[in-house]
């Protein structure tokens, strides 16, 4: 009796093992099969193909329905450079997000006042970058370039929007400079 309760014990172990092991691996593919999805969404919004920039893209919260906030990050780096986000860079970046069509109750503005919330780290550059040079790979350099200066002088506008002493010094500081050149270089790979 006592190996007959043994066995059942053993079995009853094991099926309980293989039962969690099996909702892991359903959940893996379920959590895959959305991953597949959200991808492909993003790539046709965005016109990118590359998994790998797509795959940044959705780790940081991007997708389809955000991708308009990303057209939007020069600004919200170029406000953050020099460490500090003033109430006037806030109000630019603001202006220029309802330009952009961004409305209060969608997901691309949650976003974006999140990263006015708290400063974002590196991976957002980066990620914003390879979107770039993904976008821009396709186009012809004078396309390139009506993008570039587009999305530069957007940029160029929130870090013109303080800064300076009574019009006695540049309203751009240096680390801003800085951030508008390492942004402008992304357009050209």
């Amino acid at each position: 009796m006592s190996d007959r309760f043994l066995d059942d014990r053993r079995s009853g172990l094991e099926e309980a093992f293989f039962a969690r092991q099996n909702e892991e691996l359903r959940r893996r593919i379920a959590e895959s099969g959305i991953q597949s999805d959200r991808r492909a969404a993003l790539a046709t919004a965005s016109h990118i193909q590359d998994p790998a920039v797509l795959d940044r893209l959705l780790d940081l919260g991007l997708g389809a329905e955000t991708l308009s906030a990303l057209t939007l990050v020069p600004l919200v780096l170029v406000a953050w450079a020099d460490g500090d986000l003033s109430g006037l860079e806030r109000d630019a970046v603001m202006d220029a997000a309802a330009k952009e069509g961004i409305h209060h109750d969608g997901p691309s503005h949650a976003l974006l006042k999140g990263w006015l919330r708290t400063k974002p780290g590196p991976q957002l550059a980066a990620a914003w970058k390879d979107y770039v040079r993904a976008l821009t790979k396709p186009l012809e350099l004078d396309a390139r370039r009506e993008l570039e200066l587009h999305v530069m002088n957007k940029a160029r506008q929130v870090a013109d929007a303080a800064g300076g002493f009574l019009g006695l010094t540049s309203r751009i500081s240096v680390a801003e400079r800085e951030m508008l050149s390492d942004l402008s270089a992304a357009f050209h790979p």
